[in-house]
Parts: structure tokens; sequence; C-alpha cells
């Protein structure tokens, strides 16, 4: 994490960290951190969502979103008890919002506290549109009603595969 932390200040000498409101355990609002992978200034919009060779990724960021190091710094809000390190991916509240008056029972994904890593990130990656997001949420849904240890330890296994293949990076 030093070494990615001092990359990220020697590339343009803004923050290291960035933070983002999303929605997590019971529908709480709490601050996810992150490694900073864009540049500060285009960075405005804290709630907009980034697209395939987006112009506002940073070369060093570029590099760790595909293999995932910029997501490390949410092992503190693991510690700090708003996160866990598998499950559903908390979202931005906008964003999570617009999905609960669309989405039947979305709601439900906010029974469990989001993770890091989840089955939707392992078996589907990034989604780009409705649709996408659609097939996100029944993985949610899947990973909720068939929790289990072993789940998680697939989850995990994925999730390093993930990282050193960059499946589903932008």
């Amino acid at each position: 994490m030093l070494v990615t932390a001092i990359l990220i200040k020697l590339e343009d000498g803004g923050s290291i960290f960035y933070n983002q409101e999303r929605v997590g355990y019971r529908g709480k609002a709490f601050r996810m951190f992150k490694f900073r992978s864009m540049t500060e200034n285009k960075a405005v919009n804290k709630e907009t969502t980034t697209s395939h060779n987006d112009a506002r990724v940073t070369r060093i960021g570029s590099f760790i979103r595909k293999v995932r190091i910029d997501e490390l710094p949410q092992f503190l809000n693991v510690v700090l008890g708003q996160m866990s390190l598998i499950g559903p991916r908390a979202e931005y509240k906008k964003f999570a919002d617009e999905l609960e008056q669309q989405v039947p029972f979305y709601q439900y994904r906010h029974i469990v506290k989001p993770g890091i890593s989840g089955w939707a990130q392992v078996m589907h990656g990034y989604a780009t549109g409705a649709d996408e997001t659609q097939i996100k949420i029944e993985h949610d849904f899947y990973y909720i009603k068939n929790f289990s240890f072993s789940l998680d330890v697939l989850i995990v296994f994925l999730t390093l595969k993930t990282m050193a293949t960059g499946f589903g990076a932008r």
C-alpha cells in the first residue's frame, strides 16, 4: 500500500486517498475510502461513474484499477465496522435511491454489510447499463440467499483471480 501511495503522490502531487458517500448496512450512509485513481480537478462530482478509457483516470490509476489495488483502503471501512470483506458492493446514495424505485426488493441488499468484493463482482465485473446492473443485483440476491463460509472462500479465490487477470477492469 505504501508503494501505491507514493506512486499516486509522485504522479501529480494530489491527494492519495479519495472517499465517497455510499449506502451500507440497513441503508445507512458511510464514507467509503479508496486510493485516488483520477485527476483531482476533474473528479468534482463524486457520484459520477467512470467509463471505459475515461480521460480522468491517471496512468497509475489505470493500473491500480486493473488489479483492484484502489479498493485496499476499504480495509479501514472493515475495521470501522462499516463493511465486510465479502458482500454486495455499496452503491452511491443517489443510485441506490433510484434502484429502490425501479427494482423490487432492492433494499434487501442492505440486510448485510457491503463488501470489498462480492459474488456480483467476480461473476460479472463492472456494469455499464441498466441490464447489466439488473444482472449484478440478481447476483447480490443469490449471495444473500446462499451465504455460507464455502461461498465466501470461493469469492476470495475468484477475487484473487480477478486481480491477477484484470477481469472487468476499466
